[in-house]
């Protein structure tokens, strides 16, 4: 082949791949699935090394599936679960992944002086809303004492990946998994070369770069009167994470009046305040997930000054006779203007 000939199939080559550059368009695509009990949703923004969003699923769900095989408290084969089972002061080699989280649940514990306690285990499992049988019956006052006597953040022993524990307790992660399944997920993507995306994981969202005409990603943060079908407020959000905690889905009544899947360590028993939804904005889900829940436990007073104590973007709804009225921190205030 002459010179001539190399130099201009090489020209054409050259010209095509620079066709295919600027005609292609990013296309907004995504999948979905079931996850830890509730459901995942992943969408994001093509780019020209794609063939489709599903080649990306298996990645996706094999991340997920590594979360719940490690930190399920339904799984009694799951780290957690072993953890959960073995004796006082044994040492336990665990993933990195399970210690993370553990020590960063433990880390919010301390911030907030126990009221969000990771060792809640027992007293959800007491007031059923944890793995097995619900209960029909409230659970008694002596029954309620001996399942707080289980309940103590400080008697989990973490050093690097070697786990124990110095009395019987019960650690129950599901405060904070889902927003740490999340952040794995982001990580996933990418990986795989995914520069704009998000990603939710029962209500625990993160975001990932601009769209293609350079705006934000919008979130809505719903109502409590109307759940899914409901926006109370709609925020733009770009490389950060977003969770809202709240006791207006997972609860049940007895005589008229209505038990909270949120228990505060410290009474034992379901939370009885107003504060029915907590959103908070964070650098990364597990973050948002745990301090969500953290604030729903404090209330709304509390609550509101421990965002502010610690510089957190948090919006609250607290629950009036006549509907509801919010609340926000300081570091919430910039993310107020989306329409």
């Amino acid at each position: 082949m002459s010179r001539k000939i190399i130099l201009i199939a090489g020209a054409i080559l050259a010209f095509a791949m620079i066709v295919r550059t600027f005609s292609f368009t990013p296309e907004l695509v995504g999948f979905s699935g079931p996850t830890m009990g509730t459901t995942y949703t992943v969408k994001f923004y093509t780019n020209e090394n794609m063939d489709s969003a599903w080649q990306y699923k298996n990645d996706v769900d094999a991340v997920l599936a590594r979360i719940n095989e490690l930190m399920s408290t339904y799984d009694p084969e799951s780290e957690l679960s072993r953890f959960n089972q073995s004796p006082i002061n044994t040492e336990m080699q665990i993933s990195s992944d399970l210690a993370y989280v553990i020590d960063q649940a433990v880390m919010i514990s301390k911030m907030s002086n126990g009221e969000y306690d990771v060792t809640v285990g027992p007293l959800v499992n007491l007031w059923g809303f944890g793995p097995g049988k619900k209960t029909d019956t409230l659970p008694s006052d002596e029954k309620i004492v001996s399942a707080q006597q289980k309940v103590d953040f400080s008697a989990i022993d973490l050093n690097g990946q070697t786990l124990s524990k110095t009395k019987d307790i019960y650690i129950d992660l599901s405060s904070i998994a889902k927003g740490y399944g999340v952040d794995k997920v982001a990580k996933k993507l990418e990986q795989l070369g995914i520069e704009s995306y998000l990603i939710e994981v029962g209500g625990e969202i993160v975001s990932k770069g601009l769209k293609p005409d350079g705006g934000p990603w919008r979130v809505a943060i719903e109502s409590p009167n109307g759940g899914h079908s409901v926006v109370q407020k709609v925020v733009e959000l770009a490389d950060v994470a977003i969770a809202t905690s709240g006791d207006y889905r997972n609860y049940f009544e007895r005589n008229g009046v209505r038990y909270s899947h949120t228990i505060n360590p410290k009474t034992g028993k379901p939370i009885t305040h107003r504060l029915v939804s907590v959103t908070v904005i964070e650098k990364n889900a597990t973050l948002a997930d745990g301090f969500a829940t953290a604030i729903t436990v404090l209330g709304p007073d509390k609550g509101l000054v421990f965002a502010q104590d610690n510089g957190l973007a948090v919006y609250m709804l607290v629950k009036e006779d006549l509907g509801f009225v919010e609340f926000y921190s300081s570091a919430f205030e910039p993310y107020l203007n989306a329409q």
